[in-house]
């Protein structure tokens, strides 16, 4: 096997997602899984630039996360490119359907947030187990949000984002499910914060700040960090708030 630290990473194209690939390559040996959603966009060349460490390498694959078959294609591709374990996945990859009242909710935008928060990791998660169960340490993180606690509904006032906080709740389910089924997994959900990016700072705009609070490069560290100290018995089956170092209710 390897000796290789191999990190999947999905939505590594841009936001958290691109931090994150672009962070981890800069730890030696250290090979990174970075899934983008059209091999032919000008993004996929770029992440192919990213300097790396020394025996650090970037594996791209594809996926479209309204297409559940995409995660098994992609797991197939990088053990074509000789990937024989995964040591952590990070279910990054997300989308925000239009804030709006209950009562005109577009269902249609509905169904395919949960298809692509919910589902995509379902699947992914099913592609990768196999991989994952070869490591010493095998950590799923599902990047989350405030917006998925369904105990805070009532004080975030989440119910304008329906189809984000339904799907971002399903994830929870999800990864505390991982943690339940596999005793030897570290499992856990995190709220990244609210972090300078396209999707960040359109939340942080609703709120009425000009500019989300926390830097990409602070929420890539802080996810780093969790991930680097977690342990079945402190982080598996958590909900994690990693820029307070607090906890959400699910």
């Amino acid at each position: 096997m390897s000796t290789s630290t191999v990190v999947f990473i999905t939505g590594a194209g841009r936001g958290i997602g691109k931090g994150l690939t672009q962070a981890y390559l800069q730890r030696p040996n250290h090979t990174v899984v970075g899934s983008v959603r059209d091999s032919t966009s000008p993004v996929y060349e770029e992440l192919k630039k990213l300097p790396a460490a020394e025996g650090s390498r970037l594996i791209l694959v594809t996926i479209d996360s309204s297409k559940l078959e995409d995660p098994a294609k992609a797991v197939k591709t990088a053990k074509e490119a000789g990937i024989d374990h995964i040591d952590i996945v990070i279910a990054n990859a997300g989308t925000s359907p239009s804030p709006g009242p209950l009562e005109t909710a577009d269902l249609k935008e509905v169904v395919d947030a949960l298809n692509v928060n919910t589902m995509s990791p379902i699947a992914l998660y099913q592609a990768a187990k196999p991989l994952l169960e070869k490591s010493a340490k095998p950590i799923w993180i599902s990047v989350s949000s405030a917006a998925g606690s369904i105990g805070n509904v009532p004080i975030y006032q989440t119910h304008w984002l329906l189809g984000y906080g339904m799907s971002k709740a399903a994830m929870n389910f999800f990864t505390m499910a991982i943690h339940g089924a596999q005793p030897n997994f570290i499992a856990y959900a995190l709220h990244p914060g609210l972090v300078q990016t396209e999707l960040g700072n359109a939340g942080a705009k609703m709120q009425g700040m000009e500019i989300a609070p926390i830097t990409l490069e602070d929420s890539c560290a802080k996810l780093m960090a969790s991930a680097d100290n977690a342990t079945r018995e402190k982080t598996s089956g958590r909900f994690l708030d990693i820029m307070t170092d607090g906890e959400f209710p699910w």
